[in-house]
């Protein structure tokens, strides 16, 4: 795929009032959630991904919940504000969202995945980087925890391209109109 076919696209699940993951950070809460036959469409939205990116809380979380590292197929990056050597699966990066992300683009063999976290995904909307959300709606109420955008987020209008049920899970996709 050339530069101008790769997307940046927001993979994320939240609960019904919005948030990401407990205060802790723990996503166990998604342990329980019903999709029926299947994954939800996981895989086939995997399938597209050529890179994947994450903040350095989310990549601990996922070191957390996985004996394997999961995305160790792809590229992966992770956006640390201090200093730490890469491993064989992962480069750490300080590199500024705005450098990065055009580089990627150019040298990714698909999407690339922005997993999270909330934080993060501000601040590709604020810098007009992300291209699509791909929001899965657990039934669930947290009541607290981190948000999927916290308060002062850019104002985004956004265009709802699919919608999917998926069993007690509903999956929207939406494109960001990036002016």
């Amino acid at each position: 795929m050339n530069m101008n076919n790769n997307k940046v696209v927001l993979y994320i699940a939240t609960s019904l009032d919005g948030y990401i993951a407990r205060r802790d950070g723990s996503v166990d809460w998604l342990d329980h959630v019903e999709v029926g036959e299947g994954d939800g469409g996981y895989s086939e939205f995997y399938s597209t991904v050529g890179t994947i990116v994450m903040g350095r809380m989310t990549y601990d979380e996922v070191l957390i919940l996985a004996d394997v590292f999961p995305y160790a197929d792809k590229p992966c990056y992770v956006l640390s504000r201090s200093k730490q050597a890469s491993t064989a699966h992962v480069t750490f990066t300080d590199e500024s969202i705005n450098t990065l992300i055009p580089r990627l683009k150019g040298d990714s063999k698909g999407d690339i995945w922005l997993v999270g976290g909330g934080q993060l995904a501000a601040a590709f909307l604020q810098e007009g980087l992300l291209d699509e959300l791909h929001i899965a709606i657990i039934p669930t109420i947290l009541g607290e925890g981190i948000p999927l955008f916290q308060a002062g987020v850019a104002p985004t209008n956004l265009h709802l391209m699919k919608v999917d049920k998926f069993e007690q899970m509903v999956s929207l996709i939406y494109k960001v109109n990036n002016n």
